[in-house]
C-alpha cells in the first residue's frame, strides 16, 4: 500500500498566519514616541517651521543685505519695498525700482513714489558689508541685494531710517537662543534640586520647599524688572544677554523642582531603586541613572514648553526698556517703536517682529502638544 507524500505547499489557513505573524513590527519606545509624534498634524508643522527659524537665525549675518546699525539716508519710515517680477533675458528676474520721498502737504509725513523709469534688479550671493561668524571669521556675502544706488527694504524701515527686515532676522538670534540658554539653566537647577528634595527627604527637603514657596510667592514681573535694571548699561551686548539668561533662569526652576520631587517620592522606595542602593550605588548616581529616566518624557515636553516661556520673558524686558538695549537687537527691543499707536497707525510694518514672535511661540506650542501625547505612557 502507498503512502501518499506529504504536500510541501502550506495549507491556506497556515499561510494567512504566518502573514500576519511578518507584519507584526516590534519596536523601542523612542521609535513608538517618534512614531506617534509624527502622526500629530500640528507637531508636524511645527518642527520645520521652527528648524527653519532656527537656521534663519544662525545664519542670519548672511540672510540680512544690511547689518542691523546700517542707516538709509533719506528713508525714514520708509514702507516695505515691492518686489517686481519681469522676463528678461531669457530668465525670471526680481527687480525693485527706485523711490522716491517727498512730503504730504497737509500732515508733512513722509510720502514714497516709485520711479518706473529707474529699475533695480535683485542679484543673489552678491558682496556687501562685512560681518563676523562666532566672532572668528570675516564674511561679506549675502544672500541677496540691489545695486548702489537703490536699497530693498522686505520689511520697511524704522524711524532712523534702518532696515526692519534686517534687524527682524538678526534680532531673531538673541530672541531664539535665550530661551534656550534659560531653559538650560532652570532645567539643571530643577532637576539638580528637586532631585535631591525629594530623594533626601527630612528636613532638607522642608527647607528647599519653604524656599521654592518663597520664590513663587515674589511676582515674575517685578522680581525680573528689578534684576534686570541691575544690569549695568555699558555692558557689552554679550554680556547683557548673558545677564538677562540668568534673570530668566532665576525662577524659572520652581516649577520644574516640584514636578521633579514629587516623582522621586513615588518612585525613591520602589525594588530597583532599593537594589541599586544595596549595590553601593550612590544618591547621584541613583538619581540620574534610574530615576530621572524613569519620566525623562515628562522632563522634555516640560523643557519644550518653558521655551516660549522665556522667549516671551526676554520680550517683555527689552520692550519696557530694561532688557536688551541698543546697539543689541532683539524681537523686543525692535516692538519698542510700537509703543507710540500714532505711528504704528501710519507705520502698521513696525509690528512685523510682533508676528515673528506669535508664530515662535505657536510652533512650540504645537511641538510640545505633539510630545505630550506622543510621550503620555498609558497612550502607548
Amino acid at each position: 500500500m502507498e503512502v501518499p507524500e506529504k504536500s510541501s505547499a502550506l495549507s491556506p489557513e497556515r499561510l494567512s498566519r504566518e502573514k500576519r505573524d511578518d507584519s507584526i513590527e516590534y519596536m523601542s519606545r523612542g521609535k513608538l514616541i517618534w512614531r506617534r509624534f509624527w502622526r500629530h498634524r500640528l507637531a508636524r508643522l511645527g518642527l520645520p517651521v521652527l528648524f527653519a527659524l532656527y537656521m534663519m537665525a544662525i545664519f542670519s549675518d548672511f540672510i540680512a543685505p544690511y547689518r542691523p546699525y546700517t542707516r538709509l539716508k533719506g528713508f525714514k519710515d520708509a514702507p516695505p519695498s515691492v518686489i517686481h517680477f519681469g522676463v528678461g533675458e531669457n530668465r525670471f528676474q526680481p527687480y525693485v525700482y527706485a523711490r522716491k520721498r517727498s512730503f504730504h502737504p497737509k500732515t508733512f509725513r513722509e510720502i514714497y513714489t516709485e520711479e518706473e523709469d529707474k529699475k533695480y534688479p535683485i542679484h543673489f550671493f552678491v558682496r556687501g558689508e562685512t560681518y563676523e561668524i562666532l566672532g572668528l571669521f570675516k564674511l561679506d556675502l549675502h544672500l541677496f541685494g540691489v545695486d548702489e544706488g537703490a536699497n530693498i527694504t522686505l520689511f520697511g524701515t524704522d524711524s532712523v531710517s534702518r532696515d526692519l527686515f534686517s534687524r527682524t532676522v538678526i534680532g531673531a538670534l538673541v530672541s531664539l537662543f535665550v530661551g534656550l540658554g534659560g531653559v538650560a539653566i532652570s532645567f539643571i537647577f530643577g532637576c539638580l534640586i528637586g532631585g535631591i528634595s525629594g530623594y533626601v527627604g527630612g528636613i532638607l527637603d522642608e527647607v528647599i520647599q519653604r524656599i521654592i514657596d518663597l520664590l513663587i510667592a515674589i511676582p515674575t514681573l517685578p522680581l525680573w524688572m528689578v534684576l534686570s535694571a541691575a544690569i549695568p548699561r555699558e555692558w557689552p551686548v554679550a554680556h547683557t544677554y548673558f545677564a538677562i539668561t540668568i534673570v530668566l533662569s532665576i525662577v524659572g526652576w520652581t516649577g520644574l523642582a516640584r514636578v521633579v520631587r514629587g516623582k522621586l517620592l513615588s518612585l525613591r522606595d520602589l525594588d530597583f531603586v532599593v537594589a541599586s542602593r544595596l549595590a553601593g550605588g550612590s544618591d547621584l548616581y541613583i538619581i540620574t541613572r534610574h530615576l530621572l529616566p524613569n519620566f525623562a518624557s515628562h522632563l522634555i515636553v516640560t523643557l519644550t514648553l518653558a521655551i516660549p516661556g522665556m522667549i516671551l520673558g526676554e520680550t517683555a524686558l527689552s520692550f519696557i526698556g530694561i532688557g536688551m538695549q541698543e546697539p543689541g537687537v532683539s524681537w523686543g527691543v525692535l516692538l519698542q517703536d510700537t509703543m507710540n499707536f500714532g505711528a504704528l497707525v501710519h507705520q502698521p510694518w513696525k509690528l512685523i517682529p510682533g508676528v515673528f514672535i506669535i508664530v515662535t511661540i505657536l510652533m512650540f506650542n504645537f511641538v510640545g502638544d505633539g510630545l505630550r501625547d506622543a510621550a503620555d505612557p498609558y497612550s502607548l
